[in-house]
């Protein structure tokens, strides 16, 4: 009885003890399962987050390289555009016109009677071609032989049956492309060709004006001529492939064509191959070019011509067969993003298997513990954020120029104790504040306007602006850096504004300053010279207007009126019977006045002008062929400035009238400069000068130049 109620207990007691542990094995199943789903779904949203942030990208990429690509191809539609205007005005000229009409349309053709019609039209087109770039090196032997030179650009007035009326010096013969150009050419149209290798065995491109008859309805039967320019392009259209400011080392832009089976490569390579030098068939497998010229517009991977993959973006121009790439390598585009994904990766890998065994742990251990640990190390990372931003606040607080963190909105979401003082506003009601809020609607919406620029174009920038503050208008300068979004910072910018009113004041009062001294010397050199007066100040606004139109920057023209204003200083050193002698001067008199510019160079020496006053002065007297003084320079080892000034002055002593003889006409005085073109003067400053002189008022501004002083 005792053994029975033995068993009876022993079997009772393991039933409850086998269902325990039926259920804590169902439990670390149902955890191990629970585990396992886990780790599945934080795989999954691991992959789609990167493959979200690869698209991402991507579509950044896409945007960054259609905006360069843009506007590559919008200066090379613009430069061929320029060219096309530059024949379309020289047709349209009504002399031009007169003289075709008479010699083709009336006359039936040019006789020996219509040389002076066609030796001033192959002036006209001499100066057009040297304004506008359509000249180059005559190829060939120099030599006095039975060989023919042939040149490679120039411009030429075309008859109706192909042959060449009259042409600019170095003007390539009509033949080849070139005929076939014009011959294709619908009548009564413009166009520009194709690339082609040009008689001097560069890439070359032709341009093509309709001339029309006199007071004609321009229609294609009244075309009488055609004026055709050719000029070879390596110099001016391959530099507008380049970006300015670009650092991507593979980035490249790349004009092709397609050529029967084959894709050409039209411009130079990074690679170093040579322009048109390089085709590849349209078959080779995901080749870039082939893909670009069948799809315009495409954003897209593929392989370039040396077998890099990369990102590429095409564009079709609409007047020539051409496609514009721009394309940079995945191994540089995206190495970055790469390389943030991967981490992202394991960080989140990481975390995931952090939050695993924490399960684990939670599971055996309980929370209590471990979450007030938790607790204490976030507490302690609260600390020492909280720190750190205390001490930016002291470092940025003690600055004296304002520094602000807007979002791209225009909303503060940081800032230092200077910006809180230009607000007036203390920090808690500033925070988020829309600038628009502290310094009114119009300063407000500028600035916002440079904030949202700077985050959409991530690039540094710059702005020189004014606002009054309440204690009248301050110059200041604002330096905008973007900042791309982190942990509880939003896509913004970095603004640091520095109040430079005083600098401003101080150069604009020195600059004053400088000008009086500048005019009152030349007032003292006019006044001992009547017979020359004003002489300096013209040369001075000469000086400038040419500097100016041919593109200088701000520091050289300026350079150039001052030192043409300065040039005749020295001439305090020459005696006054000297300076008014009417008869011929002698020998040492003569080298006096020919002294007295570098006397002037001497006199200025030492007077802290911006630019090189003393030097441009000094290198008056030197001639573009090396043939001058004092140190015989030649060419561009001239300064421009003082290559400038010496036109100037030659100029304004032709074309100014003294009290006993008249001025000389422009036309003259032009031709005069011409003629002493590459030799005595820079032939670009004088077609600088003859431009203005037609195309932006100066015959206008400078007409008293002629009229005789009073006795």
């Amino acid at each position: 009885m005792s053994d029975l109620s033995t068993a009876t207990v022993n079997a009772s007691g393991n039933k409850p003890g086998s269902e325990s542990g039926r259920s804590a094995l169902f439990k670390m199943a149902a955890t191990g399962f629970a585990i396992l789903v886990f780790a599945v779904v934080g795989g999954i949203l691991v992959h789609q987050f990167t493959e979200a942030e690869r698209e991402r990208e991507m579509r950044r990429w896409q945007v960054r390289l259609g905006i360069i690509a843009d506007s590559r191809f919008a200066e090379i539609d613009n430069w061929m555009d320029a060219q096309v205007d530059e024949l379309r005005g020289l047709a349209e000229n009504e002399s031009l016109q007169l003289y075709m009409t008479i010699l083709y349309d009336v006359a039936g053709g040019a006789d020996g009677e219509a040389s002076a019609e066609l030796e001033y039209l192959g002036n006209l087109l001499t100066v057009v071609a040297d304004r506008t770039g359509f000249t180059a090196a005559v190829s060939g032997p120099a030599v006095a032989a039975n060989v023919n030179r042939v040149g490679s650009a120039g411009i030429a007035i075309v008859d109706e049956e192909g042959n060449i009326v009259v042409a600019s010096p170095g003007a390539p013969p009509v033949q080849g492309h070139i005929r076939s150009f014009i011959e294709n050419t619908p009548k009564g149209e413009a166009a520009v060709s194709d690339m082609f290798i040009g008689p001097g065995g560069e890439p070359t491109m032709a341009f093509l004006a309709p001339v029309f008859a006199l007071q004609s309805d321009e229609s294609a039967s009244s075309q009488i001529a055609t004026i055709v320019g050719i000029k070879p392009v390596t110099d001016e259209l391959f530099p507008l492939l380049e970006q300015p400011g670009n650092v991507d080392q593979t980035a490249e832009a790349v004009l092709v064509r397609a050529t029967g089976a084959t894709v050409e490569y039209l411009s130079p390579l990074l690679n170093g191959a040579a322009p048109m030098k390089l085709k590849l068939s349209t078959d080779t497998p995901n080749l870039a070019a082939a893909w670009a010229v069948r799809t315009p517009g495409g954003f897209a991977v593929k392989t370039d011509y040396a077998g890099a993959e990369v990102l590429a973006l095409s564009r079709a121009f609409p007047q020539v067969p051409w496609t514009l790439i721009y394309k940079v390598d995945t191994s540089e585009a995206l190495a970055e993003s790469e390389d943030r994904l991967n981490q992202m990766v394991i960080a989140f890998s990481g975390i995931i298997v952090l939050v695993l065994i924490g399960g684990v742990a939670l599971w055996y251990y309980g929370t209590s513990q471990r979450a007030q640990q938790a607790a204490d190390r976030f507490e302690r990372l609260a600390s020492r954020f909280e720190a750190q931003r205390n001490f930016m606040h002291v470092v940025t607080d003690s600055q004296p120029n304002s520094i602000v963190i807007y979002d791209e909105g225009g909303h503060y979401r940081w800032f230092n104790d200077m910006a809180m003082q230009q607000a007036r506003m203390e920090r808690a009601d500033l925070l988020n504040k829309h600038v628009s809020a502290i310094f009114g609607p119009i300063h407000g919406k500028r600035i916002a306007g440079w904030v949202k620029e700077c985050v959409e174009t991530q690039e540094h920038q710059s702005h020189t602006h004014e606002m009054d503050l309440g204690d009248g208008a301050r110059v200041f300068r604002s330096d905008l850096i973007h900042l791309p979004p982190s942990e509880g910072m939003p896509n913004g910018a970095l603004v640091v504004t520095q109040d430079i009113t005083e600098s401003v004041r101080e150069r604009e009062k020195r600059e004053q300053v400088m000008q009086q001294l500048v005019n009152t010397l030349v007032s003292v050199v006019d006044q001992r010279d009547p017979f020359s007066a004003n002489h300096s100040v013209r040369v001075g606004v000469v000086a400038r207007a040419i500097a100016a139109e041919m593109a200088q920057d701000p520091l050289l023209i300026e350079t150039s009126g001052t030192a043409g204003s300065l040039m005749n200083l020295g001439k305090i050193t020459v005696p006054t019977h000297v300076l008014t002698k009417e008869g011929k001067l002698t020998d040492e008199e003569f080298k006096m006045i020919r002294d007295s510019v570098m006397v002037s160079a001497n006199l200025v020496r030492n007077v802290d002008f911006e630019g090189p006053v003393a030097d441009t002065l000094a290198q008056m007297q030197e001639n573009y062929d090396g043939t001058g003084t004092p140190d015989g320079l030649s060419g561009t080892d001239i300064i421009v400035t003082s290559r400038i000034v010496s036109v100037a002055n030659a100029f304004v002593g032709m074309v100014s009238a003294r009290a006993w003889r008249d001025g000389m006409p422009f036309e003259a005085a032009v031709d005069q400069l011409l003629q002493d073109g590459n030799k005595k003067f820079d032939r670009r400053v004088v077609v600088a000068l003859a431009n203005h002189l037609d195309n932006h008022g100066g015959r206008e501004a400078w007409a008293d130049f002629g009229t005789r002083p009073s006795a």
